[in-house]
């Protein structure tokens, strides 16, 4: 048996030190999707199409990162959602595993499955598509500034993703179509985005059970071709994704916060933000005119950042918590009335 091949009771390199599991380039892992905790989501979604008359099923293969690629209605499964060795280290690097626990991945898999249905039925030619959602060709940004007061967007996944490209808005409008016991109709009243949302409910309707034709299930840039070592993909994810705003944000936690650990039992500072994430999102709700999803997403930004950082809890639990919460209204009151940061895509 190669190396790289698994054993019966897992992969050869789970036991690795991180330095060393770092080394290995990503083809070397072997990963399969089959038995790992993401092949039960996408089952998952396969039922979910399959209730709303959705006839098309995407396939799906491991990549790097999420994404679906345009002309291949397929999705493509980040590789350390396949294995906890490798969450922990996506954590360590990334300061948050995307898609990490159940409802969040069905979230993104949602997310992902719009995009596959677009491409799909192509529904982007569609004049009234465009019409609704802005035209596909716009440039791809590399970082947006989103308008967080905006209710022109449905609010599904973190950072006001449908904010970033029309391509974007229709995959976040159709996973909240989608997602099973929706109230979109009510939860949008007044929204202009609800517009959006009955765009996707009367399309897929005229497309109840229609299967597409001339479907590629080709696997692009698939983890098994990938000869970069895990080093070397980290060393390149976190220069994309961190940009001056994370940077500020990053200054202002380390002075909240030790760098290091002062005392024996030591509190974290993410987990101080992730036991009162309830709490601080109630306080800075009654102190500004933020929305939930607003506090949530940035309550969310600063646990990973406080968990990436490595820092620790200076002075009481109750100072502690009062220094987030100023800095949690500062950031939401800013956000409510204007732009909020810039984000990476």
């Amino acid at each position: 048996m190669k190396r790289a091949a698994r054993s019966r009771r897992g992969y050869w390199w789970e036991r690795l030190a991180d330095e060393e599991l770092l080394d290995l380039r990503l083809c070397d892992l072997d990963l399969r999707i089959k038995g790992s905790p993401v092949e039960a989501a996408l089952e998952r979604l396969e039922r979910e199409l399959e209730r709303r008359h959705v006839a098309f099923r995407p396939h799906h293969w491991v990549a790097q990162e999420w994404f679906s690629p345009d002309g291949v209605p397929g999705i493509a499964i980040p590789f350390y959602l396949l294995h906890p060795r490798l969450q922990r280290l996506e954590r360590r690097f990334m300061g948050e595993v995307e898609g990490g626990n159940q409802t969040e991945l069905m979230k993104i898999l949602r997310h992902e499955a719009g995009h596959a249905v677009d491409t799909a039925f192509r529904l982007r030619r569609r004049k009234s598509w465009r019409e609704t959602f802005g035209p596909a060709s716009r440039r791809y940004p590399r970082h947006y500034r989103p308008r967080p007061g905006s209710k022109r967007y449905v609010q599904h996944l973190g950072g006001w993703y449908a904010q970033s490209h029309p391509t974007e808005d229709f995959a976040e409008t159709f996973a909240v179509w989608l997602k099973p016991g929706s109230r979109w109709r009510t939860d949008y009243l007044g929204w202009p985005a609800l517009h959006k949302l009955e765009w996707v409910a009367d399309t897929m309707q005229d497309l109840r059970d229609v299967r597409p034709t001339g479907v590629q299930r080709r696997h692009v840039e698939p983890l098994r071709v990938a000869r970069r070592t895990l080093r070397e993909h980290y060393r390149v994810m976190v220069g994309h994704y961190r940009g001056d705003d994370a940077e500020k944000i990053d200054k202002i936690l380390i002075r909240l916060f030790a760098r290091r650990r002062q005392r024996p039992g030591q509190l974290r500072g993410s987990t101080l933000i992730r036991e009162n994430h309830a709490v601080l999102r109630r306080r800075v709700m009654a102190r500004t005119e933020a929305t939930a999803y607003l506090v949530q997403s940035l309550t969310d930004h600063l646990e990973g950042r406080a968990r990436l950082l490595g820092l620790f809890v200076k002075g009481d639990r109750r100072q502690a918590m009062r220094r987030l919460e100023r800095l949690l209204v500062t950031l939401a009151a800013k956000s409510s009335k204007g732009v909020g940061p810039w984000i990476a895509l």
